[in-house]
Parts: structure tokens; sequence; C-alpha cells
């Protein structure tokens, strides 16, 4: 009886793991359009000044899958670092073994994006959206690359997105949202 009780306990930690870490889950090619005029300019500037998001300041607090996975931990620790490059080897290397994992495609969006690598970040924040359509971090970071694209109505597509996903305040909407109206002032100049 004993044994039974174990092994149900066991059984059940285990079958809990994919549903913790989908709760926990956190949740980040130019166009010559998008860079026309000093207000092009002015807005690329700004885009580039925006710090590493809230929720990417998360990356150092947790533990959760990094522990299981050293390249997914590697990527996690050049992403504070800045280490873009770093950050994309580490990545791919921890996609290859869970291809099902929408933190990293993320992540490996977020990198893409601060290497001014567009196409592929948007093909990685894309790819976390289809493996999980309520990342919160997937689609604010989708919406600032829209931003740096030029695409306000797209990036706003994305704020609605997380106003649904977000039933009460979260930092991903609000980054998003300030992201937004600090694009909105530049163009406006």
């Amino acid at each position: 009886m004993m044994r039974s009780t174990l092994a149900a306990a066991a059984f059940g930690m285990l079958a809990a793991m994919p549903a913790i870490y989908l709760l926990s889950a956190s949740p980040r090619q130019e166009t010559a359009a998008a860079r026309a005029g000093a207000g092009g300019a002015a807005i690329e500037a700004a885009a580039e000044a925006w710090p590493i998001c809230s929720s990417m300041a998360s990356l150092t607090e947790s533990a959760d899958w990094a522990a299981l996975d050293p390249d997914f931990a590697a990527g996690k620790r050049a992403l504070v670092a800045g280490d873009w490059t770093g950050a994309i080897k580490a990545l791919m290397s921890a996609g290859l073994r869970d291809a099902r994992n929408a933190d990293i495609q993320n992540y490996l969006g977020y990198a893409y994006r601060r290497l001014r690598q567009l196409d592929a970040a948007m093909r990685h924040y894309q790819q976390a959206l289809l493996l999980n359509p309520r990342h919160r971090g997937a689609h604010e970071h989708l919406g600032e690359a829209y931003l740096v694209l030029g695409n306000l109505a797209k990036a706003e597509e994305q704020l609605a997105a997380l106003e649904q996903i977000c039933l009460i305040p979260c930092d991903e909407y609000g980054d998003l949202k300030r992201a937004i109206s600090e694009y909105s002032r530049l163009a406006s100049r």
C-alpha cells in the first residue's frame, strides 16, 4: 500500500511538471520606409535605447527549465550579459533538444532583434506564438519588433492581444504600451 501511494505521488508530480512550467512561463529586416526622414532616425535611436524589457529581467531569477538544460541556462546568462551571439548559439542547441519550448523561441527572437536581424527575430517570435498563443513575452517582443519596422498597427495588435491575455496588469503589457507611446511621440515630430 505504501509503495502504491509513493508511486502515485511520484507519477502525479511528473505529470504536473509540464502544467507548472506552462503556467509559470514568462513569459521579447529593417525596411527603408521605417528609416525615412529625421523621425525615422529618432525612432531608431529610441528603439536602440529601449532597455531590456522588465520581463527579461526575470531571466536571472528563474531556475525553471534552465536547471535541466545547461545550454538553456547558458543562453539565458548570455542574454542578461548582452551577448546576443552567444545567446543564439546556446539557445539554438537547447532548441534542438526541446523544439516545443516557446521560451527558447522567444529568447532567440529577442537576441536576433538585438542584433538587428529582424527577419530571424520575427520567425522565432511567431514560432513561440504557434507553440503558446498566450506567451506574453513573445507578444510584447513581437510588438516591439513591429515598432522597429515602423508598423504601429501591428504593434497595437500585439498590445490588444496582451490586454486579452493579461486580465490583471502585467509587465509585458506595460512595457509594450510604453514603447508604443514613445514611438508615437517620436513619430509625431
